[in-house]
């Protein structure tokens, strides 16, 4: 797809996946679900799903780094300056010609407008928090996360993948 059409995907993935309420448990499931998929597809991921200020589930599967960790924290660090998911964010600036740094002065090593961290929205609180991936390449990172709410959420994950 072209960049305005995943625009435009990613747009309708962020007005769909909303939760009724998100808890401790709710974190721990969707984490999990996550964990358990990387280890069954041998994917060498970082996993974090946290309220913002509050870590509420973490895992790094076999082969994953210690920089996998850091693009966890920077791409999280996106969803919770601007309620977006890191890769509408990332194709936003591509779209533009400009990055995080040119257009608002924030610093690569704390932010990262890459694929993989998507907002957690409680339908009647906003966004609340996210959920991040972190080992794959970007658009992949995104899709994991988006397959994984899908399934959390109800949602038929064909009607909302960017590879339709």
């Amino acid at each position: 797809m072209a960049l305005d059409e995943d625009l435009e995907r990613i747009a309708m993935q962020e007005r769909l996946l909303h939760w009724p309420q998100f808890d401790a448990d709710s974190a721990w499931k969707l984490g999990s679900l996550l964990h358990d998929w990387a280890v069954d597809r041998s994917l060498p991921v970082v996993i974090d799903v946290r309220r913002f200020g509050q870590p509420m589930f973490y895992a790094a599967v076999d082969g994953s780094t210690p920089d996998n960790n850091d693009w966890v924290r920077r791409k999280s660090n996106v969803v919770a300056r601007f309620h977006r998911s890191s890769y509408a964010m990332a194709l936003t600036f591509q779209r533009q010609k400009t990055t995080l740094a040119e257009k608002f002065g924030l610093p690569l090593s704390d932010y990262a407008a890459h694929g993989g961290a998507f907002p957690i929205i409680v339908s009647v609180a906003g966004v609340i928090g996210s959920v991040t991936v972190s080992g794959l390449p970007q658009r992949a990172d995104h899709e994991l996360v988006v397959e994984a709410l899908c399934l959390q959420l109800g949602v038929p994950y064909k009607n909302v993948s960017l590879d339709e």
